[in-house]
């Protein structure tokens, strides 16, 4: 094969790549799959691949989605090849891409029943070059999420994968999505004596078939048996019963596709190994306000506690007004006695900043002081141990803090008032260019000299992500967390006037005091209010008020 100017040698992708996205959770990608996407210049996908995995692609990347559902194709098979073909030409055309490639995104392993053979086939003969990189398969991370082990020293050493429905003889119909109809071409009376454990895909509809064959062709009735749906997901359903019953009580649960079925005495110790559907937070819808990083941040403590998130960013986090101003203040940072921080957020666009000048740990105060847990983790995370931390994280603690700090290790006269006592010591606030005056004001009244340098401002989105509109208008969320008293406002301010009665009617969790009061004045009081003002504090009122659900419904 002819080798085109596009190839570079220190690129491990050739032209195409062939990714498996995993079934759905966005930790099962691999690690290779996410390079791939970060090197993507064309990026074709399937319905069942997490749509979060397009945000490791660069902002450049041309993101066209093939989904194909029950009887719902955007594009036929034939025509996904062509256009794949046609987007891997045009980049071995394109210089400008060299080292990047065209990725094939697919729910899964691409080759499991995934068309990534028919694919693969297609870009040999068109004389692509591709790579293959395996997802984790639905039939093995499914069958696990619900804790079921595909095989066991106990049970059986074998398992068997098999498609729930086949090629279309009638049509020529080559989709292979959910619903359609199709010849069987599955040897039951084969796996019937081969036993062990069987995997089904995407045979939902046509399980009361495939359970009866089974039984016709051998199979005990009362062999183990469950339907996982949305393997993976915080939606995940499964429903457990024998081949003679699983069908009705699939039906009777409302399973719809995408789902697996899964055969075999393995299913019998799900008891035992369930232990992603009885994470503390399971089956729970929270909406995260924040700026998107940290809403990013947050949402993931809730995922791993078994929550489904969904991202409101109500925040903005740009450039102060003053930029020279703030970056002037940050070079010379060294000649105060200390840089008080009151934010994670200020914490980041300070260091973001030294980093432009080239500055490092080296050029802080000598002295460091930060409001509540969550801004001294951040400077920990930048190598900063602050020296002051007010564990609530209000202006007044961190003042009477710094009061009774500086004011200890500066008096000069012993009889002298603390709070008097801060005359020649110099304090350098960088933090939001709106911010309450308390802390400057008491810190004043101390005869500190204050410099109050913005060092960022927060601006209101333009609008909501239509998830999260649709969550509240639907009343499917459970919990709407508020951080900061500004993204109750901007909430607000934001959604459409007539779902501000649904934010009423969802239970809403406050960080704090401040942030209760800005509720309170909106007409959305807290539910409930962190005991510890930060987001560790916030995640343990989750769990708390959830162990309190589970103890109503179970009456322990």
């Amino acid at each position: 094969m002819a080798k085109t100017p596009f190839f570079n040698i220190e690129s491990p992708y050739p032209v195409a790549a062939l990714v498996g996205a995993g079934p759905g959770d966005f930790g099962l990608m691999t690690i290779a799959g996410a390079k791939a996407l970060s090197a993507a210049a064309v990026v074709i996908y399937d319905a069942l691949a997490n749509p979060s995995f397009l945000t490791l692609c660069d902002s450049d990347a041309e993101l066209i989605y093939v989904g194909k559902r029950a009887r719902e194709h955007t594009l036929t098979q034939e025509e996904i090849n062509a256009m794949l073909v046609k987007k891997c030409r045009n980049l071995m055309k394109n210089p400008e891409y060299e080292g990047r490639c065209v990725v094939r995104l697919k729910g899964g392993d691409p080759f499991v029943f995934g068309r990534g053979g028919e694919e693969g086939q297609v870009l040999t003969e068109a004389g692509i070059p591709f790579i293959v990189i395996p997802g984790i398969t639905a039939g093995i991370a499914g069958a696990a999420y619900a804790g079921i082990p595909v095989t066991h020293r106990d049970f059986t050493s074998t398992v068997t994968f098999i498609t729930g429905h086949q090629r279309e003889v009638a049509t020529g119909n080559a989709s292979g999505a959910e619903g359609d109809d199709e010849v069987s071409e599955v040897d039951y009376d084969a796996l019937a004596k081969l036993g062990g454990t069987l995997v089904f895909y995407m045979g939902v509809k046509n399980l009361p078939d495939i359970t009866q064959r089974l039984i016709t062709s051998g199979m005990d009735a009362n062999t183990p048996a469950a339907v996982v749906r949305m393997a993976t997901h915080p939606e995940q359903q499964t429903v457990v019963g024998t081949i003679k019953t699983i069908a009705e009580a699939a039906q009777k649960a409302n399973i719809k596709a995408p789902a697996i079925t899964v055969i075999g005495k393995v299913v019998s110790v799900r008891d035992q190994l369930n232990w992603f559907e009885t994470r503390p937070l399971f089956g729970q819808t929270v909406l995260v306000t924040r700026t998107r990083q940290q809403a990013s941040e947050f949402g993931a403590l809730l995922v791993n506690l078994g929550a489904k998130v969904i991202e409101a960013p109500t925040i903005e986090i740009v450039k102060p007004t003053d930029r020279q101003a703030a970056l002037a203040a940050i070079r010379n940072m060294i000649d105060y006695d200390c840089v008080v921080f009151t934010s994670a957020n200020g914490v980041l666009s300070t260091w973001q900043a030294m980093q432009a000048l080239e500055l490092d740990g080296r050029d802080f105060a000598a002295g460091v002081a930060a409001i509540g847990p969550a801004t001294a983790e951040a400077l920990q995370s930048i190598g900063i141990t602050p020296d002051v931390v007010a564990e609530d994280a209000i202006g007044e603690e961190l003042a009477s803090e710094l009061i009774q700090y500086f004011g200890h290790n500066t008096r000069d006269d012993p009889d002298q008032d603390t709070e008097m006592n801060l005359s020649g010591t110099r304090f350098l606030l960088l933090r939001a260019e709106i911010a309450r005056p308390a802390l400057v004001d008491m810190l004043r009244k101390a005869h500190a000299e204050v410099d109050d340098v913005p060092v960022y401002q927060t601006r209101t989105p333009d609008s909501l992500p239509q998830s999260a509109i649709e969550a509240i208008r639907n009343g499917t969320l459970d919990w709407i967390t508020f951080t900061s008293a500004s993204t109750a406002k901007n909430l607000h301010i934001i959604l459409p006037e007539d779902l501000h009665a649904a934010v009423g009617k969802c239970k809403r969790l406050s960080i704090g005091p401040m942030t209760s009061k800005a509720m309170d004045s909106l007409g959305w009081p807290p539910t409930a209010e962190a005991h510890q003002h930060d987001i560790p504090g916030m995640v343990e009122t989750l769990l708390s008020e959830a162990l309190k659900i589970k103890a109503n419904r179970t009456g322990k």
